[in-house]
């Protein structure tokens, strides 16, 4: 993971985020709300105690922050990532509602079973394909037993996802990740109970079908998708 690069763009991220995304006519909290608010009925329906301790896995500039305090409002929330002064902007914004921690790209600075929840959004497409693994393992070390794990990424099999990732500068180098692919990913990592969804179909514009997007999430034409997944239970 290359912290020169995301610190060069975080402090245009906001902006650059949203040209990005203006196809679909919503804003970047849009977008993070969404995923937060699926969070939440996956953390209920997976039975997770409360108060939760929660990571955000390369939560940049801290676009999800209000959000888990709005749906999640007792959690603990840490923010991680590579990129120093996405974190400094993050904690500008965001100060009393979350713990923000830089590490280095491989290895989480937390002992084993520190979070209930790990979360991350759209940030594995940044990162070379051979680093997965081992991420990914360190997030499962990361998370306690019967813990949820909470990965959200663009659909590579959406035309208009593909057409904002390439045209988007901070997606220069962006690979994106086929959802097949990253649910054979977590369960070489020893995840369990893996569950994909696909996620948001309608722009803006057409807003009032998406009362019809429950019964759509197994066809993969979302503009994004989540895979959940739970380390196992040794109990």
């Amino acid at each position: 993971m290359d912290q020169a690069e995301f610190d060069r763009f975080a402090d245009e991220y906001r902006d650059v985020h949203a040209r990005s995304i203006h196809l679909s006519g919503e804003s970047p909290d849009f977008f993070a709300e969404y995923k937060i608010r699926d969070v939440a009925r996956l953390v209920a329906q997976a039975g997770l105690r409360h108060p939760l301790r929660i990571m955000d896995f390369g939560a940049g500039v801290g676009n999800s922050v209000p959000f888990f305090t709005e749906y999640l409002p007792n959690a603990r929330l840490t923010c991680v990532d590579v990129s120093r002064r996405s974190l400094e902007i993050a904690e500008t914004r965001f100060r009393s509602m979350a713990a923000y921690q830089v590490f280095d790209g491989n290895t989480l600075p937390f002992p084993e079973a520190s979070f209930d929840l790990a979360f991350t959004a759209c940030v594995f497409h940044h990162i070379p394909a051979p680093e997965h693994g081992g991420l990914f393992a360190e997030i499962h070390r990361v998370l306690r037993p019967g813990g949820l794990f909470v990965i959200f990424e663009h659909n590579p099999r959406n035309p208009l996802t593909v057409r904002a990732v390439n045209t988007c500068p901070f997606d220069e180098h962006a690979v994106l990740i086929d959802a097949k692919v990253m649910q054979a990913c977590l369960a070489a990592a020893a995840f369990t109970d893996i569950q994909l969804a696909y996620r948001i179909f309608f722009p803006r514009v057409l807003r009032a079908l998406r009362i019809l997007e429950p019964m759509l999430r197994r066809l993969p034409l979302g503009a994004q998708y989540y895979v959940s997944a739970r380390k196992a239970d040794v109990r």
